[in-house]
């Protein structure tokens, strides 16, 4: 069997515009028609949900290499959350000429949307097993691992960490002020970074 490619989505890069997106702005938003979907190819965003009141509630932050927006944009209906980038990115939008015209230069591109979309149901799927099912150190230090890239860098501040977890922001700045006295993370001012994948791994209590 062939190896999948490292990154499939290049074909979006070779042939869509790319565009620049400041801090803060936003991509899209609740309850809007789909018409197109996005490929993060530099920065980071978050998607999350608005209640009536105002309040916020983070579903995920996007990393580098990722699509976001796809779901709405595959059934038709209203979007469910919105879109707005935490620090300065460069994202591609796909509508659907461009993404039939990708598909026919590439047509390996469509079974590597169906993969994307079921990883998408599966991380959610798990989010709500660990809201059930875990304590709230091994749902935060099992969002640190999903959330982290190969340097081991987490984009997210404390905030957004409480809104994916599902606990308190006092709560997250304890946990993490606890797994860097035991040497799993480290953070400061604006960063946060894994230390020890494996043994975060066996704290959270996935091997």
């Amino acid at each position: 069997m062939a190896a999948r490619e490292e990154n499939p989505w290049r074909i979006l890069e070779e042939t869509q515009p790319i565009r620049l997106y400041a801090k803060n702005q936003m991509i899209y938003l609740q309850e809007q028609t789909a018409v197109q979907f996005y490929y993060l190819l530099r920065g980071s965003v978050k998607i999350f949900l608005t209640s009536p009141g105002g309040a916020e509630h983070t579903l995920r932050v996007v990393p580098p290499g990722s699509l976001f927006g796809e779901a709405s944009f595959f059934d038709g209906l209203p979007r469910v959350s919105s879109a707005r980038t935490l620090e300065k990115s460069e994202i591609i939008s796909v509508n659907r000429p461009a993404l039939l015209q990708c598909i026919r230069l590439r047509p390996q591109l469509a079974m590597d949307l169906l993969h994307t979309l079921a990883g998408t149901i599966r991380l959610l799927s798990a989010q709500v097993d660990g809201m059930a099912f875990l304590r709230a150190d091994q749902r935060l230090a099992r969002l640190l691992l999903s959330l982290a890239g190969e340097d081991g860098a987490v984009h997210a501040t404390h905030e957004e960490l409480a809104g994916l977890a599902g606990v308190s922001r006092v709560t997250v700045s304890r946990l993490l002020s606890r797994m860097g006295k035991e040497r799993l993370v480290e953070s400061g001012y604006g960063f946060l970074r894994i230390c020890d994948r494996r043994a975060l791994a066996l704290f959270a209590g996935e091997e």
